[in-house]
């Protein structure tokens, strides 16, 4: 009758790996067998500890035995015990470690989406170390030229970057959004992404960054013919004029409603600072004499 007892199983795997004067050449197929039985029973008894060692040494062996596919999906599961004993710092390296084994089978999606797990376990613990594995993500669903699969990607990592209130790294993140949205033809997603990210320059009242943000835009011919160019237009316009009750009028309307849930959130705190200095600022551009002599 075969053992139930998980630490038998362990201590039979561990000697059927090691080598000695009797034993020549380490048993893997027996020994993995052994590890993923031992890993499901610590699991099942709540024993998240052991069952994670377990679940690494069940990884190892099927890396001995040339099958990354499964020696990933043995990672993944250590990676989710480690979230679960909150060891975070594991929680990045079993699932790091899961997508170049991933990637090592030539699949990029579970590779990308073992990053993506690991971000959103991340994202209250370790914000910082979240977005870098949310871009790593993107970045390889990117260079396999699946675009449209990173979407959700970058929203995640913006709205972690808004709650860091690192927010000329979340409109940069709404920027590249925006670009890979123009690689796969998806119009909308790329013009709500280059509002979005002129919304987050202006709660963070940094006027010129958004006019230049807009500028930019602008030379893509589809953002330009766009509803979402025509809000940020009037919102630029009405900031320039000092005129905060357009500025609140603009952001509830609806194509503002339809962005990304943290950009609505933003834009309905607009205006913050003080636009009437922007007002001034306009008006004496307008005061300044011709230069006779500049013909640019």
């Amino acid at each position: 009758m075969p053992t139930s007892d998980p630490e038998k199983l362990i201590a039979k795997a561990d000697k059927q790996t090691k080598l000695s004067l009797t034993r020549w050449s380490a048993d893997w197929r027996n020994a993995t067998r052994l590890y993923e039985e031992a890993a499901n029973l610590f699991r099942v008894a709540k024993k998240n500890e052991k069952a994670k060692e377990a679940f690494e040494k069940a990884s190892k062996g099927q890396e001995m035995l040339s099958s990354p596919w499964d020696a990933a999906k043995h990672m993944e599961s250590a990676g989710a015990l480690a979230k679960e004993l909150r060891n975070w710092n594991e929680v990045t390296d079993f699932y790091r470690r899961a997508s170049e084994l991933y990637m090592e089978c030539g699949r990029p999606q579970p590779a990308s989406d073992a990053l993506a797990k690991a971000a959103s376990a991340l994202e209250d613990a370790m914000p910082d170390a979240a977005v870098q594995l949310y871009n790593d993500a993107s970045a390889i669903l990117e260079e396999d030229g699946k675009e449209q699969m990173a979407f959700d990607l970058y929203r995640a990592a913006t709205s972690v970057y808004i709650k860091l209130e690192k927010y000329s790294d979340a409109a940069a993140s709404l920027l590249q959004l925006g670009l890979a949205a123009d690689k796969c033809n998806a119009t909308n997603s790329q013009c709500k992404a280059y509002l979005g990210a002129i919304i987050v320059y202006l709660y963070a009242h940094d006027f010129k960054q958004a006019e230049k943000c807009y500028n930019d835009c602008s030379q893509v011919d589809a953002f330009l013919r766009s509803d979402q160019n025509r809000c940020a237009s009037k919102l630029l316009s009405a900031y320039t004029e000092g005129d905060i009750e357009e500025i609140k009028r603009l952001v509830q309307s609806s194509t503002v409603s339809h962005l990304d849930h943290v950009v609505i959130k933003l834009a309905r705190k607009l205006p913050t600072g003080d636009v009437s200095s922007l007002k001034t600022d306009a008006s004496k551009e307008e005061e300044e004499p011709l230069d006779e002599n500049d013909l640019t």
